[in-house]
């Protein structure tokens, strides 16, 4: 595993582990960050731990034309229950997916240092965020960065059922429309899936970018 010193560079992905670790150190400045999501490359370490560097072998993804959304799903959008915007409160979207509380979890993956980089992406046009309102107040949402083609999601919270599904279906739909290829969704989780999210080769991956 290769530890990173302060200069700007990643080691080629395919020397990644079979878990997708890549390398740790390094700092997650905004150079940094955007050099790794262009090259595959994401963070992903706990709180006390240096950066860690994630390139999986299997990608999961999903293609905008591939979203499935349900029944049930269609008839909650179609009551029209919840207000959705974008990029209108970044901050108070990551801090949410900071503090909620993930049954199975013990703490968060996003530390202090890692909200304020992400912050720091979005004041500079790279961070964007999709927010789900009911009755005014902030129920749900995603944030992720954004280049230009592919949107990489980073994470997601509800307060009420189904609203980061509502987040998400509307942050498709949108960015079907502008022509995105795909939304890249790190790794496999059973509730992407159900919307259509499915893995594909790391070099696969890579081409889109």
């Amino acid at each position: 595993m290769i530890l990173l010193s302060d200069k700007l560079w990643f080691p080629p992905v395919e020397t990644a582990s079979t878990e997708g670790v890549l390398a740790f150190g390094g700092d997650l400045s905004p150079k940094r960050l955007l050099l790794a999501y262009n090259s595959g490359i994401f963070p992903w370490f706990n709180k006390g731990e240096p950066v860690v560097w994630y390139s999986p072998v299997e990608r999961m993804v999903l293609f905008p034309n591939e979203l499935k959304i349900s029944k049930s799903m269609k008839q909650i959008l179609k009551k029209d229950r919840f207000k959705v915007t974008f990029n209108q409160n970044f901050k108070e979207v990551i801090r949410c997916c900071k503090t909620i509380y993930r049954e199975g979890q013990g703490g968060t993956w996003i530390t202090d240092e890692m909200e304020q980089a992400y912050n720091k992406l979005h004041e500079l046009g790279h961070a964007k965020s999709v927010e789900v309102w009911l009755d005014h107040k902030l129920v749900g949402g995603l944030y992720g960065i954004d280049l230009g083609n592919v949107f990489c999601g980073e994470s997601m919270f509800s307060t009420v059922s189904n609203a980061s599904k509502v987040a998400f279906i509307h942050l498709v739909q949108k960015l079907k429309r502008e022509n995105y290829k795909l939304i890249d969704c790190q790794v496999y989780n059973d509730h992407l899936a159900s919307l259509g999210a499915r893995e594909i080769p790391r070099n696969e991956f890579l081409k889109y970018l």
